[in-house]
């Protein structure tokens, strides 16, 4: 199949809305990788006084893993999915909290303007047809010294994880997505993870688009090797 880009990755996601929580629910860890990849942050006091970005925030899960890192930062989360954020603002959150619908390429068009102090992008890069603009979009929102945490599939190259994530997906994910009514979603997702970076081709991506102090992040469990979180800097 053909990846689902721009408008029709939209719908799909909208089609998947009402579901998705409950989905992510049946991966052991999900939320919990979330939370380390935002702490992995490192925002200060709680992120007082700190405005942050999230970027592709969806229902909502990537905003509470935020705030369970920062809970005294100001947080805008973006999403190009009508019907993921309508999930999303329909749940309860602090007064700091808002959403924005936008693609993470044209953040500029739709208001969201900086400087923010950190961005944390879980699940979002790998989804847009041009990785390199979205970061250029991303990277002109921070401030000086500002912090980004990309959270995402990213293969470690090896041929066991590629080979580890095609039988999760044929054995557990699709067949989930076809059973929910969103077969075409979730066979983007198989495919869209084999088709994208490595890991260390995605930290480079990250230094080329003007981030320093790059790392890559693994995480534990089933999903070593599969997903990381990439963590860098703005310069002062």
């Amino acid at each position: 199949m053909s990846l689902l880009r721009d408008d029709a990755l939209s719908v799909a996601f909208d089609r998947a809305a009402s579901r998705y929580d409950l989905l992510v629910r049946a991966n052991p860890g999900y939320h919990g990788h979330l939370r380390r990849s935002a702490r992995r942050l490192g925002l200060p006091d709680g992120g007082r006084g700190a405005r942050v970005l999230d970027l592709g925030c969806g229902t909502g899960a990537s905003t509470a893993a935020l705030l369970s890192a920062a809970a005294e930062a100001d947080i805008t989360g973006v999403d190009a999915s009508p019907g993921m954020l309508e999930r999303a603002t329909a749940k309860s959150w602090p007064a700091g909290v808002r959403f924005v619908r936008a693609s993470a390429g044209r953040l500029a068009e739709a208001g969201v303007e900086g400087p923010f102090d950190a961005v944390f992008a879980a699940y979002v890069v790998r989804n847009v047809p041009d990785p390199d603009r979205a970061l250029a979009a991303v990277r002109a929102t921070m401030a000086p010294g500002g912090r980004i945490a990309v959270h995402e599939y990213a293969l470690s190259g090896k041929p066991v994880h590629r080979a580890l994530w095609t039988a999760v997906c044929r054995t557990v994910i699709m067949p989930l997505g076809r059973a929910g009514g969103d077969a075409g979603l979730y066979e983007h997702l198989w495919r869209s993870v084999l088709d994208f970076d490595t890991a260390g081709e995605f930290a480079e991506r990250m230094r080329a688009a003007g981030f320093t102090d790059v790392r890559v992040l693994p995480l534990p469990g089933w999903q070593t090797g599969i997903t990381h979180t990439f963590v860098g800097r703005v310069a002062e």
